[in-house]
């Protein structure tokens, strides 16, 4: 093959890629201009909402989804630091942006939700009430739009993200880091961002890895995927749980329903079952109340 020819291959190798790089321009131009106007909202209609992004507006939810505080056995500490930091955000002081990473099951959704309700009951403030808004994982290329439209209201704000975590030739984590901690407004002083994890960095470690192998500065690669981390003040960490915090979960779970079962045969039908599940933990807690309820013939629907 001639030099000619070699030439000509490789012009059309790289107008091929310039082609390609500008019809993914366009259509990143378009899905942002066909994006909907923002629509005005009532913080009162509902003391939770969802961010629907592809309608421009804050759905309203009616009824949470929650388990009461007194539920949550085995995360004392952890629950008595994310208390303080909403109680401190609730009143109007500096407070965190939190990160609640570890073992799937152990409370962590369920905590961010039962206390918001705690702090807000508390707190009564007619003034300046508080408000958790769900962001869903998919959607948080548009946090900054959901910023803007939270910027200037008198509300406090949580943000909350279930199962945040990015794979691969995922770059939506860099709207993440600047609508948290950087980019010119900055995060609203009215906001903070709570987000669960089953991870603590966020990242899967291939991902890290591929960033040193093929990055001119390594280091400086892996800082960049692990400073998303960084952007939360708090790292809240939950781990499983004993043989006895899981019979203590099995426990209240009884009590507060007011299940009549005799307590040898509880410990021995909750054990069996953890057994049966491979782990311990307060959703497998729930699970087994769930099958216990339901073989005694009681509701669960409050």
């Amino acid at each position: 093959m001639s030099g000619t020819e070699d030439t000509s291959i490789a012009q059309a190798n790289a107008m091929a890629a310039l082609e390609e790089k500008l019809d993914r321009l366009v259509a990143a131009v378009e899905a942002l201009s066909s994006r909907p106007r923002l629509q005005p909202f009532n913080p009162n209609e509902a003391e939770a909402f969802v961010w629907e992004p592809e309608k421009g507006l804050l759905q309203p939810v009616k009824r949470v989804n929650r388990v009461a505080m007194p539920l949550l056995k085995g995360v004392d500490r952890v629950r008595d630091i994310l208390i303080d930091n909403t109680v401190r955000f609730a009143n109007g002081n500096a407070a965190n942006n939190v990160l609640l990473w570890g073992a799937r099951g152990m409370g962590k959704s369920s905590l961010v939700k039962a206390s918001h309700a705690h702090v807000s009951q508390q707190l009564g403030s007619a003034d300046a009430p508080l408000k958790l808004i769900e962001i869903h994982r998919e959607d948080i290329d548009t946090l900054p739009e959901l910023l803007n439209l939270l910027r200037e209201r008198s509300e406090r704000y949580i943000l909350f993200c279930d199962d945040l975590s990015f794979d691969h030739d995922d770059s939506s984590y860099k709207s993440l880091k600047a609508a948290l901690d950087g980019g010119v407004e900055g995060r609203p002083v009215n906001v903070v961002f709570y987000a669960t994890s089953n991870r603590r960095h966020l990242l899967p470690r291939d991902m890290m890895e591929n960033e040193r192998s093929t990055a001119i500065n390594p280091s400086e690669a892996v800082e960049e995927k692990v400073s998303l981390s960084d952007r939360f003040g708090l790292w809240l960490g939950f781990h499983k749980c004993s043989q006895d915090e899981y019979l203590e979960m099995v426990e209240g779970y009884v009590k507060h329903y007011g299940l009549e079962v005799e307590p040898s045969q509880l410990r021995a039908e909750a054990l069996e079952w953890s057994t049966t599940r491979g782990a311990r933990s307060g959703r497998v807690a729930w699970q087994f109340i769930h099958d216990l309820a339901g073989r005694l013939g009681v509701s669960l629907d409050d």
